[in-house]
């Protein structure tokens, strides 16, 4: 007696039209800022050879990944503000947990990949060119999308494959996993303990390596008697630092906080808050607290 789902209702945040009308007037604010920031970086990273270095190598792929991240859902967000329906078919709903897994997941590794790249450059600054050459930059770079991508397709593939039998409503702006576990038709036990084990390895054992990587830094800055040595220490670790406390400090709240399983109005908040507020401060504070986009920004 089991039918089968073929779309899902996205309950959003309201049902109030003025309130959805400013919603939609804020929120694509944010996402034009989202897109034209980090946009903006990447042109200013691939056009100025003096920001053809490691550090903006990678400051470039998180870029990609926010602009990717923020458009995988905060399109169909907006439509569904205008009133334009809240419906999803499965396919649709599927491709955004898939694509707001991968996303995720790679801009976790290339957190700590940035923060190890700040280490050997302060910690160890005769031989940065050494060990950051561009080989190790590739291959740092391919192994955050490779984990990103594999881990982010095993979790997707297992949710999808659960029965959906009713009912489609997804309390939630977006096709967010959590959110979607809640409706199938069948023990979803497995799929939250995976989930769990994916958020240690990509959350708190990468932060562990980020605050081993800033302790280091630390003992290096306080050997540093001269003031412009200070000031060009924290103009490029303090805007990396406040992207990490941001990210993660979001997402382990949303998925290993006390109550995660549950999508209330503070859950879709945080997911908003990482998922399109994040992504159009990253272009902001890297650009005001460094010297060297500042001066090729000018240019």
């Amino acid at each position: 007696n089991e039918t089968t789902v073929t779309e899902f209702i996205l309950l959003g945040f309201s049902s109030n039209p003025a309130l959805q009308l400013c919603l939609f007037g804020l929120f694509s604010v944010l996402y034009s800022a989202t897109l034209m920031g980090n946009a903006l970086v990447f042109v200013l990273i691939c056009l100025d050879y003096h920001l053809h270095s490691p550090m903006y190598f990678f400051l470039c792929h998180l870029s990609i990944v926010d602009i990717c991240y923020a458009s995988n859902n905060v399109p169909y967000m907006l439509k569904n503000l205008l009133g334009q329906g809240r419906t999803i078919s499965f396919a649709g709903c599927g491709t955004q947990i898939h694509l707001y897994l991968i996303f995720a997941l790679t801009e976790c590794v290339l957190l700590a990949v940035m923060s190890y790249d700040r280490y050997v450059a302060i910690c160890h600054p005769l031989r940065y060119t050494l060990i950051m050459n561009r080989r190790v930059c590739l291959t740092l770079a391919a192994v955050s999308w490779a984990f990103g991508f594999v881990f982010g397709t095993l979790q997707a593939s297992l949710a999808l494959h659960l029965p959906f039998c009713g009912p489609c409503e997804v309390d939630h702006f977006f096709c967010e996993i959590l959110a979607v576990l809640k409706l199938a038709c069948t023990d979803t036990t497995a799929n939250k303990v995976l989930i769990f084990a994916v958020c240690v390895c990509f959350l708190l054992f990468p932060l562990a390596l980020i605050l081993i990587s800033y302790l280091y830094i630390l003992a290096t800055i306080l050997r540093i008697r001269s003031a412009p040595g200070w000031q060009k220490t924290f103009s490029t670790c303090g805007s990396h630092l406040t992207v990490v406390g941001l990210f993660y400090g979001n997402a382990i709240f949303m998925y290993m906080g006390p109550g995660s399983s549950k999508s209330s109005g503070k859950e879709k908040v945080l997911s908003l808050f990482y998922s399109l507020v994040i992504p159009s401060l990253n272009p902001l504070i890297y650009s005001l607290r460094n010297k060297q986009v500042k001066e090729a920004l000018l240019k």
